[in-house]
């Protein structure tokens, strides 16, 4: 049986934490430890280790308070205190509660970090490297290095979103007016206290000295929280709002320009772990954590129907890929680009399945006229993996997110594949995009072939297709070898095209020709295991580009003119519809109206 000290300053927090630990069958005794208002507090006070020694407490749950006027910086001086006497005092085991902020916020986040992802101590952010140095300290004076004794876990909460609290995310979704950035509109999640509780108990049953994510199931876009907080969204740049932020951090009157990162980009992190070792189950979604908090705070929300609201995990937005296929991409398609199509039956109706195709003219619109046409004829989504350098800038984060593009990696990958969808994914890479146009229908090296692993390990069938036309949108005349333009952006080089970056980067009318061609059923070919054999895959990955180069060859032969002329000897009249298409666009989501 336990005695347990929870040392935590938010009083909500820490009432939860006492009552389920008190309730917890390993649990004799727990109590609150005074706070600073009562002469207590870390540093503050020689008392914690007579505090420990009266009650025989073995076991100790802590929470770093915020260091001085610096809204966002940690009291490492005060967690070195606590630290220090609770090795002395022989402490049993220590629950050190961290935060998944961590793990920084930048666009090479694949979404749902599982606690082994590689931390580095390099991070240009500030906020990440306040915990770094935290879980730093935790594991000097009680993790398996030091002479102490004590059991160290760390669990690491997504936002928790604390009534009264004084944390960014509690401010942000409270206040009247939240000053955000353009054009980004990243996944969040919203734990509940509740939930940060029951896994503070669960670790302290049946915890093994580990690191632990603690995540809530299901997401929300930071826009339609702020929407269901009935905050007024304020999109301000990020270096106006540097200006502005330098003097009230100072001041103590705003959260410094670092955790901007934190609403900029997706830092999305994966609960598996916890629900699986501890058998610890979140009771509450992001929207229901949004709801009680808005509750408990105003004693009202302005929207009932807030747990029937779903979102993406990864962002993807139906409504605004069918207000896109209504407009836009119904024009591009139709009439700008006019796409010819062969081969669409092809495309599978249902289940997993990996698109490999050809990406050139270094914007990714070959990819979006890809997704326009399997949605609108088949109603399927395919997720496409992307760049990261594609969601650095504003408007454009939005715009791949919302349409279902995620970051490009095997885990991503596999998460698709998992549920049973489409995955598509260039082999080529980024390079291939920013072909020069005179290579640009030669095929270029396929990395790792890690297209044909994926596909094989997820027993998928893979589906090639490619397009002549795409590459004259954006035809890339010269590439300039900048140094800052490639740090900048992550681009592999400076494009310079007819429309680029002399004239607005305006696409070409040229006239596209998408062919989609059988598919190789690997998973029928071979097994599993056939993905560690590299003679297998390389040879699944020739055949795959030789088809596709016969079927680019055939189509150049073919091609008469850039900008008009049919290829295809069996293409229906463009005003006919493909076979099995279904007008899904024509239904309108009334999202927003849910929303309001």
């Amino acid at each position: 049986m336990a005695n347990v000290m929870v040392i935590d300053h938010r009083d909500g927090v820490a009432e939860l934490l006492v009552t389920g630990l008190r309730n917890s069958p390993k649990v004799e005794l727990c109590l609150r430890a005074p706070q600073k208002e009562d002469g207590f507090g870390g540093h503050f006070s020689a008392d914690l280790a007579k505090l420990l020694k009266e009650h025989d407490i073995d076991t100790v749950v802590y929470s770093p308070p915020p260091g001085g006027s610096n809204l966002s910086a940690i009291d490492l001086e005060d967690a070195e205190s606590v630290f220090q006497k609770c090795a002395r005092s022989g402490i049993k085991k220590f629950v050190l509660l961290s935060s998944a902020m961590i793990y920084g916020a930048n666009p090479h986040n694949r979404g749902f970090i599982s606690e082994s992802h590689v931390i580095s101590r390099s991070s240009k952010q500030p906020v990440a490297r306040d915990w770094i140095d935290l879980e730093a300290l935790a594991t000097a004076y009680l993790g398996e290095l030091a002479s102490s004794n004590t059991e160290l876990n760390v669990l690491r909460p997504a936002t928790v979103l604390v009534p009264g609290g004084k944390d960014y995310f509690s401010r942000l979704l409270l206040n009247a007016i939240a000053v955000t950035l353009p054009g980004h509109d990243p996944t969040i999640q919203l734990l509940s206290p509740s939930d940060l509780a029951a896994a503070v108990r669960s670790v302290l049953e049946k915890g093994h000295g580990k690191i632990y994510n603690v995540a809530p199931d299901g997401v929300i876009t930071l826009r339609a929280a702020l929407r269901l907080s009935e905050a007024k969204r304020l999109p301000v740049p990020r270096t106006a709002q540097r200006v502005v932020r330098a003097g009230l951090t100072r001041l103590g009157l705003a959260h410094p320009i670092e955790q901007l990162e934190y609403i900029r980009y997706s830092w999305t992190i994966s609960n598996r772990k916890s629900k699986c070792d501890l058998g610890w189950l979140p009771s509450h979604s992001s929207l229901e954590t949004l709801r009680d908090f808005r509750i408990a705070e105003t004693g009202h929300l302005k929207s009932h129907r807030v747990p029937s609201l779903e979102f993406d995990d990864y962002g993807m937005d139906k409504e605004y890929i069918a207000a896109f296929g209504r407009s836009l991409f119904k024009f591009l398609h139709d009439r700008y680009w006019r796409v010819e199509v062969k081969g669409f039956d092809h495309v599978p109706r249902e289940g997993r399945a990996v698109l490999v195709g050809v990406h050139r003219g270094f914007m990714p619109w070959d990819a979006v006229m890809a997704l326009h046409l399997i949605v609108r004829n088949l109603g399927r989504y395919v997720r496409f993996l992307i760049h990261p350098g594609l969601i650095k800038f504003p408007f454009l984060f939005n715009f791949h997110t919302k349409l279902g593009g995620i970051i490009a990696c095997q885990e991503n990958a596999e998460s698709v594949l998992e549920r049973e969808e489409m995955v598509g994914i260039f082999p080529e890479g980024i390079r291939g995009a920013f072909s020069l146009y005179r290579d640009a229908y030669k095929l270029g090296k396929f990395g790792r072939d890690e297209y044909v692993k994926i596909a094989l390990r997820n027993r998928s069938p893979i589906v090639p297709f490619v397009t002549v036309g795409s590459a004259e949108t954006f035809p890339i005349l010269k590439k300039v070898n900048w140094a800052w333009w490639k740090r900048h952006t992550e681009w592999p080089a400076f494009p310079i095209t007819p429309t680029f970056p002399f004239l607005p980067p305006i696409p070409l009318p040229a006239k596209w020709h998408t062919q989609f061609l059988e598919p190789l059923h690997v998973e029928e070919r071979y097994p599993p295991e056939a993905a560690d054999d590299p003679k297998v895959v390389n040879a699944i990955s020739q055949e795959v580009r030789s088809r596709m180069e016969e079927a680019i060859g055939e189509m150049l032969r073919r091609r008469q003119s850039i900008f008009f002329g049919s290829i295809f000897e069996d293409q229906h009249p463009r005003s006919e519809r493909l076979r099995g298409e279904r007008p899904i666009y024509e239904e309108k989501i009334n999202y927003k109206e849910r929303l309001s």
